[in-house]
């Protein structure tokens, strides 16, 4: 068997944790496997290399950041196999050049466009265990890219794809995916399995267990994913293309803090302004989630979007850019605001799911700002102080804690 593990940084942090990875993957090896290993940068390395950079350039060119952020893995990897050799196994690090781990060129959110396998293959074939580096691939400059935020994961998937691995397991600082973040509610339940499209929703909404563009990719190429912990034992959960959801109408609560409202006002009524805004938007990698627009008046309307609170300074440059062709009057912005999400398969075939939501915020006197919905999820905008109140009190309402 070909089994992919990739290991957060908090599992690598220090010399104890290295050797407890190690030793873990060391295990599977011995029983016969092929192993490839991914690594985050080790503990905060990541944060702490941003907080160097903002002190030399707090507007740093995105390719420099790249430059210097893909040094935090290279560290994790060449010290695991350090380990790896000192414990008696042979093992090999390699870097995303090294591999040859092709994408796109957007600096700080690139994507993979493909994978060279030939590398590895010959590594694992002179029984070694293969230490990758997670959240980086190389532009057709021959520079180097990070995939944003949680990308290793994402590497991990496009690994287990190209090499039609046997299994692709995530290991993190829980033991599986909860019906919410169990570091917010308390009464939080560990689910044994999720579809592909219910986590996606989660990761899209906020969870941090997976990268979204992770559960994408494993739904693409039928890649399942468990989510276990790196300091227990314990079995973690399966995300695949159907799950027994234990007969739950939604199967978790997301919250996400990452958010920020725009609202343009009187923008003209007329086909194509909708269009010329979101347009100009995408064109600059500007993503754009809940979208509200106003009924017409007086021949102008009103339209109010949210962006994550990085992308907020980049729109509202470009809108005052374009304000005038846009017909835009005015433009305000809040970034005290967050999203919570309800999610599940059930709500398809179930009314009453979003006035069970709205209830559980009203029992609580948390206001609604602005609402999304899609086949299995809810999402609304709240103010952000409000966020953890909420979480519990939505998990309450569904009885997701009740065993």
């Amino acid at each position: 068997m070909l089994i992919v593990k990739k290991f957060g940084g908090s599992s690598v942090a220090n010399k104890e944790r290295i050797f407890r990875v190690a030793e873990r993957c060391i295990e599977e090896y011995k029983k016969g496997n092929d192993v490839v290993v991914v690594l985050s940068a080790m503990g905060d390395t990541t944060d702490e290399l941003l907080a160097k950079a903002a002190d030399i350039n707090p507007n740093a060119p995105k390719r420099e950041l790249d430059m210097l952020l893909t040094t935090g893995e290279q560290v994790s990897v060449s010290l695991m196999a350090m380990a790896m050799h000192a414990l008696g196994v042979p093992a090999v690090s390699l870097n995303a050049y090294q591999v040859m781990m092709h994408s796109t060129s957007r600096y700080g959110n690139a994507r993979f466009k493909r994978i060279d396998s030939e590398r590895i293959r010959h590594e694992l074939d002179s029984r070694k265990i293969v230490i990758v580096t997670g959240f980086q691939g190389v532009n057709k400059y021959d520079d180097y890219t990070t995939l944003g935020r949680g990308g290793s994961d994402t590497t991990a998937v496009a690994l287990a794809a190209a090499l039609r691995a046997d299994a692709c397991e995530i290991y993190t600082d829980v033991d599986g995916v909860y019906t919410a973040d169990p570091r917010v509610v308390k009464n939080a339940r560990k689910l044994k399995e999720i579809t592909y499209d219910e986590m996606l929703e989660l990761a899209t909404s906020g969870a941090k267990v997976l990268h979204n563009r992770s559960v994408e990719m494993a739904k693409k190429y039928g890649v399942q994913l468990v989510v276990r912990s790196s300091l227990n034992l314990e079995e973690g959960t399966t995300v695949k293309e159907v799950a027994k959801m234990e007969k739950m109408l939604i199967s978790g609560v997301a919250g996400d803090k990452n958010t920020a409202r725009i609202s343009v006002l009187g923008v003209s009524d007329q086909p194509g302004v909708a269009f010329k805004i979101f347009h100009t938007l995408a064109k600059n990698n500007i993503n754009v989630d809940i979208i509200l627009q106003s009924v017409g008046r007086e021949g102008s309307k009103d339209i109010s979007f949210t962006v994550s609170q990085e992308d907020l300074k980049p729109a509202l440059a470009i809108l005052e850019e374009y304000q005038e062709p846009m017909t835009i009057r005015e433009i305000k912005w809040e970034d005290t605001v967050a999203k919570i999400s309800i999610v599940g398969a059930g709500m398809m075939s179930n009314p009453g799911v979003a006035a069970k939501l709205f209830e559980s915020l009203y029992n609580n006197g948390i206001n609604i700002n602005m609402i999304s919905t899609s086949e299995i999820r809810i999402t609304v905008l709240i103010d952000e102080k409000e966020i953890d109140k909420a979480m519990q009190a939505v998990h309450d309402g569904f009885g997701l804690g009740d065993v």
